[in-house]
């Protein structure tokens, strides 16, 4: 039973708000708070003024400012939509001034995956087929439906995934949006989590295969087949053709053995979805934690959402192992700035209508709870959309906020499993990486259960610290890389939720 002195989580103690445990009635005292009455009915997780903000000053947590008051707060108001909003505030980059020397851990950690010739780690063992356009989506997904429940005599090949998406024609044969979407591919086609691959187009669009390979270093080769439907005379032929060459492999990609590895083969992409106010106090930093822990032994972090950052972005820049890196990051942000100016949006269009029913006021509030799943080790490389990762340690993708295009990113730069905190409950799941979901509070646990691998509300219900939750987390991420299932594994998440960002007109 909660006590009067337990209602509320308290960051930092410059912070003009607390958070609300479970909901306050009005009239409740809050004793931590120098018996200060809640005015009125304020739900969990939301916020609570501790002491009178006047109209136009700034409102933080986290000790960082979230918003700015619109009106006169008294202590003791609910502090949200009705009284708080966005505003412009200069930011100190102060770039690289808190990098510090990583503590690594020697013996490293370890997991069974399954090491490819040439030395890569794979976590599972997929045969990925590639679409060049939407006009080859039908196709794939044949060849792909030809294998459900076919693979009992291969118990090692996790399955055939089908990756169609909807763009590939109706855009220019060169520039952002295809080269974009081209290197999203090229990232999945070298996957290591792909035993093989093909690649499969209509003909005639923009996208062409023979270009997609020659502008991104594919070759052909016995893993990685490409050809169009109309070079192999329709529909049914190249359904045909798919399924041989898959049929052709699967006997060699059935006698990988999963073999003992570092855990410096880990690259994680980290993710969240349904955000709620508990978000930046359980879930992420628990994730931050796993993600300290696994850079000490030696692997790689990607935080990534650019819009979802927004406001914290001094945070990381401050963490930046050069200025370059630092300045990168910032180039990115006014990048995005102009993008959403020129299309008729803003970036405080974030928070969802989500995000706000569980308590998240503004994108400077939301962004701050954000940056918090990227633990506190340097930040050593900036990467654009889908670009390979090739430095360890704790890295940045710029990517949009909506999580499909976000991991898709994520996976074609290397991520071999993805890492996704929720407050609202998601239901999302990746493949050819398998995906985590970490739930914010006990009652999203209790009440989606099949959906969550790990309970963070632990930390809400004073349980466990976020060192324990994020140390018990880093043991799930060893477990699954080793081959145990995902909730949404189970469930055969993975296939629809592959998502190229798709940049321009479609014309």
């Amino acid at each position: 039973m909660l006590q009067a002195a337990d209602l509320t989580i308290r960051l930092n103690p410059a912070d003009d708000v607390v958070i609300a445990r479970v909901e306050l009635p009005a009239g409740t005292t809050l004793v931590k708070e120098g018996n200060l009455a809640v005015a009125a009915k304020v739900p969990a997780g939301h916020k609570v003024a501790v002491r009178d903000v006047k109209a136009g000053q700034p409102v933080r947590r986290y000790n960082q400012i979230i918003g700015f008051a619109t009106r006169d707060i008294r202590a003791g108001e609910h502090v949200h939509v009705q009284n708080l909003a966005m505003g412009d505030f200069e930011r100190d980059y102060a770039y690289s001034s808190d990098v510090k020397k990583t503590d690594y851990v020697s013996p490293q950690a370890s997991f069974e995956g399954i090491v490819r010739a040439d030395g890569r780690v794979a976590t599972r063992n997929y045969i990925g087929i590639l679409t060049s356009v939407n006009c080859s989506a039908t196709v794939a997904r044949q060849i792909a439906r030809h294998f459900e429940n076919r693979l009992d005599a291969y118990p090692n090949v996790d399955g055939v995934v089908a990756l169609t998406h909807k763009s590939g024609c109706g855009m220019a044969s060169d520039g952002e949006a295809i080269d974009v979407l081209r290197r999203t591919m090229a990232g999945y086609a070298r996957h290591p989590n792909f035993y093989a691959v093909q690649v499969v187009g209509l003909g005639c669009e923009a996208n062409q295969i023979n270009s997609l390979l020659s502008t991104q270093a594919l070759k052909r080769h016995d893993k990685l087949h490409a050809y169009t439907i109309q070079e192999k005379g329709g529909t049914s032929k190249a359904i045909r053709e798919g399924v041989a060459r898959i049929e052709a492999v699967l006997a060699e990609a059935n006698k990988v053995k999963r073999e003992t590895v570092p855990a410096s083969h880990l690259t994680l992409g980290l993710q969240c979805g349904g955000s709620d106010g508990y978000s930046g106090i359980s879930a992420n930093p628990a994730l931050g934690a796993a993600v300290d822990l696994l850079v000490r032994h030696g692997g790689t972090a990607m935080l990534s959402e650019t819009p979802e950052i927004y406001g914290a972005e001094h945070l990381l820049t401050r963490r930046a192992v050069s200025r370059e890196v630092g300045e990168k990051l910032i180039s990115r942000i006014r990048w995005w700035e102009d993008y959403t100016r020129r299309n008729g949006n803003e970036m405080n269009n974030n928070p969802s209508p989500g995000n706000k029913a569980g308590g998240l006021t503004t994108i400077l509030e939301k962004s701050l709870g954000a940056v918090a799943k990227g633990g506190t080790t340097n930040l050593v490389q900036v990467l654009e959309y889908a670009e390979p990762v090739t430095q360890k340690g704790f890295v940045y993708m710029d990517t949009p906020g909506y999580d499909p295009v976000s991991a898709t990113g994520q996976v074609a730069g290397g991520a071999n499993m993805i890492c996704f905190t929720t407050g609202r409950g998601s239901a999302y799941g990746c493949k050819p990486a398998p995906s985590l979901k970490l739930a914010t509070n006990t009652a999203l646990w209790e009440h989606q259960e099949e959906d969550m691998d790990i309970n963070c509300g632990t930390i809400i219900d004073g349980k466990e610290s976020v060192e324990q939750a994020g140390r018990r987390f880093f043991e799930l991420v060893l477990e699954t890389a080793s081959g145990k299932k995902s909730k949404s594994e189970l469930f055969g998440y993975g296939e629809d939720e592959f998502a190229p960002w798709v940049l321009g007109a479609t014309m």
